[in-house]
């Protein structure tokens, strides 16, 4: 029996080192409004605290990924493309 799930995951992340981390669901294309605004530059979400990470300027940490802020509000996300579908 196969589940097709059309809502994304709670809590997602873009890096590959991140326990959050779903290949599959990026692979989809994830769409993030956050306080009524599309944004485009999400580095990690979470539906069910509220809550966005976003790259802040051009800072760097100590192995080389965007230093991040966490911005707290409505978060709403959905998948850009359909699943595949199994035949």
């Amino acid at each position: 029996m196969t589940e097709t799930n059309d809502n994304p995951p709670d809590r997602l992340a873009i890096h590959p080192d991140s326990p959050f981390f779903d290949g599959d669901a990026l692979q989809r294309g994830i769409g993030i409004r956050f306080k009524g605004k599309e944004r485009t530059d999400v580095e990690e979400y979470c539906l069910s605290e509220g809550w966005i990470r976003i790259a802040a300027g051009r800072s760097l940490d100590r192995r080389g990924r965007p230093m991040t802020i966490k911005l707290s509000g409505p978060v709403e996300a959905w998948f850009e493309n359909s699943a595949p579908s199994e035949d």
